[in-house]
């Protein structure tokens, strides 16, 4: 007979996933906000929940991992772990669409921790890195995602000419601004008369 706490525990998953599915419908019409909103309550149903009771559901168990591309040993990832994982990375695209880059770089970091071979989280990360300006950042994850993913190198390739594009011009950007500061007229020195202490006066 299931005890009350695993039945408390399959109740939290089963609403999760309801939730996470919601988001996901909502991503796809392009309401960010509904989306983002159900992916954080999936998050909440999901959080801390009793290692015991997810044995007891089949739900603790590892699922079975291929080799991974990361180089390190593939860690075990329950079914939980997983939903955890999309639910990071399809909160990642939202901010993208929504063009918080900050927040997509760490729900993307979210996504990775629970799984380093998430090429599309990864993809999204160098994404938000280029548009805050970290081009070196982002074709580095590029390059690693080349590797890793060669069928994926023509999306890889036009991703890095458009981040190249826009990391040229914020340095044309730079470099005009710099160069008008320096052509800038050294402002006139004060007269004498201007320049004068005020004279002390008596004690």
């Amino acid at each position: 007979m299931e005890s009350p706490q695993a039945a408390a525990t399959a109740n939290k998953v089963a609403t999760a996933k309801q939730k996470k599915e919601a988001a996901d419908q909502a991503f796809k019409i392009g309401n960010t906000s509904a989306a983002l909103r159900s992916y954080h309550e999936a998050l909440l149903y999901l959080t801390g929940l009793d290692k015991n009771a997810l044995q007891s559901i089949g739900m603790a168990s590892p699922l079975p991992t291929a080799a991974g591309t990361s180089g390190e040993a593939p860690k075990e990832k329950t079914e939980v772990d997983e939903i955890v994982e999309k639910i990071y990375a399809n909160m990642c695209a939202c901010h993208i669409k929504n063009k918080n880059w900050k927040r997509a770089v760490e729900t993307a970091d979210k996504a990775l921790a629970k799984n380093p071979d998430n090429h599309k989280a990864s993809f999204r990360k160098a994404k938000a890195w280029g548009e805050q300006g970290f081009f070196d950042k982002a074709k580095k994850i590029l390059d690693e995602l080349r590797t890793k993913t060669p069928d994926d190198t023509a999306a890889i390739d036009a991703e890095y000419a458009r981040l190249k594009v826009i990391d040229d011009d914020r340095e044309k950007v730079h470099k005009a601004a710099w160069k008008g500061f320096l052509n800038k007229a050294p402002p006139k020195e004060s007269s004498t008369a201007d320049s004068k202490e005020p004279a002390a006066t008596a004690a």
